[in-house]
């Protein structure tokens, strides 16, 4: 009698996206604002990425600390995008106070939700009211992007894309609806 040993691929279960999991990763400053989560190969590497709709108090408070990149491609497409600068006068802002997009690039098979991913980022004042992960045609090529429904009466729809080096923001003026 021969016995065959098969060795089975251990794959790390994939946590829950609760305020746990958003505060392991980001931070005490950051909650989850009650949307789901949204997966997509964001960064066009083959493996899966996570975006997750988030209020943030402090955004670059923990940025060291938790190894995440806090950028501002809204107000960089108007002119400026220092979020030293531009998180402090958000506040006058409503429709844009504190809103941040929370995205974890994958690594490996364990994608978003390996012991260390490629990178996380940390979107700040783009005023969301409702978000989705599709493809976009940009310079003959398809890429995964955010559209993003905003906030105000408007309902204007705009993107959020990653080109190879950072996230860019690119207003397009009509409805997701």
């Amino acid at each position: 009698m021969c016995l065959v040993a098969t060795a089975q691929a251990q794959k790390t279960p994939e946590p829950t996206i609760d305020n746990g999991f958003v505060e392991q990763q980001f931070g005490s400053n950051c909650k989850l604002v009650g949307m789901p989560s949204l997966r997509g190969d964001l960064d066009g590497d083959g493996v899966e990425d996570i975006v997750i709709p988030a209020h943030c108090n402090s955004p670059l408070m923990d940025q060291a600390e938790n190894n995440y990149v806090v950028i501002d491609p809204y107000d960089a497409f108007f002119g400026y995008g220092n979020p030293k600068i531009t998180t402090a006068f958000v506040a006058d802002d409503p429709q844009r106070r504190g809103f941040t997009l929370l995205v974890i690039h994958g690594a490996g098979p364990d994608a978003w939700h390996a012991a260390v991913p490629k990178a996380k980022f940390m979107l700040v004042n783009i005023p969301f009211r409702d978000i989705q992960i599709r493809k976009w045609q940009i310079k003959k090529k398809a890429r995964m992007a955010i559209y993003v429904a905003e906030t105000g009466g408007d309902s204007m729809t705009s993107v959020v894309f990653w080109d190879g080096k950072k996230y860019r923001y690119d207003p397009m003026g009509s409805s997701m609806e």
